[in-house]
């Protein structure tokens, strides 16, 4: 389905972005490169990618890509390790806990954003050099329905959730001339991921999230569902799809 593609996915070592990784892997990339910042973590999680599926190329480059040397690097590492960026995911940030506004200090809220927005502008501009010599390219980032839909204890994580998807789809219009697509990925609560268990243990984010979960009338949403659906829009299949800004959430909302 992939084709030998050559996939960069930041935030790729745990979580939704490893599941994105692994999931091109299986449907025929021929290499990828995952970023984070734990060195131990990303090294147990090449290797257990490595083991499973010997023939393809899966390297890893670290750095906090909110950081504009950073996401730099990592492209240039990129380049140099696979030769070419087919295929970028954005799964950084969106770990903070949903906290209502006036329990946030004013002095946490540049790094919320940092976390969750920073990071996907920055690796974008990083690697659209790249894909515009190549000729073109698939761009998918994960915001969240955070950034569509009002939710208590979400004003700060749905402001940057927002940016991304407005972020996203003026990419896309600006990439389409360059063959360049870019689309975002927008779940709600997802299942088999650390922040899963981090939200469902909190007091205040776990009562609204298990509310959210009676809703998903279809099934909560799993990681390895997620990633079924960027290796569909990394496909030939999505040739045509860009600026598009995809809720999967099972039911519980329907944007």
């Amino acid at each position: 389905m992939l084709n030998g593609a050559m996939a960069v996915v930041t935030g790729g070592t745990a979580g939704i972005g490893r599941a994105c990784a692994e999931a091109f892997l299986a449907a025929g990339a021929g290499g990828v490169l995952i970023n984070g910042r734990d060195a131990g973590r990303a090294e147990r999680a090449r290797a257990a990618l490595q083991t499973r599926f010997p023939e393809a190329r899966v390297v890893v480059a670290l750095g906090d890509v909110a950081k504009a040397e950073a996401a730099e690097a990592v492209m240039a590492e990129a380049m140099k390790q696979l030769g070419r960026i087919d295929v970028l995911v954005n799964s950084t940030g969106g770990n903070d806990l949903p906290k209502l506004l006036f329990r946030t200090a004013p002095a946490e809220i540049p790094g919320i954003l940092e976390r969750c927005l920073f990071a996907q502008i920055l690796s974008c501009a990083a690697a659209l050099p790249y894909l515009r010599a190549a000729g073109g390219g698939a761009v998918i980032n994960i915001a969240s329905d955070a950034g569509k839909i009002p939710t208590p204890g979400e004003s700060v994580i749905g402001a940057a959730m927002a940016g991304i998807v407005m972020f996203t789809r003026a990419l896309a219009v600006e990439g389409k001339r360059d063959g360049i697509r870019a689309n975002v990925l927008t779940p709600s609560i997802t299942s088999g991921t650390e922040h899963y268990d981090k939200v469902m243990a909190d007091p205040f984010a776990g009562r609204i999230f298990a509310k959210a979960e009676k809703m998903a009338a279809l099934g909560v949403v799993s990681k390895e569902e997620l990633a079924g659906l960027a290796v569909f829009l990394a496909s030939a299949a999505a040739a045509k799809i860009t600026g598009q800004a995809i809720s999967m959430t099972g039911g519980i909302s329907a944007l």
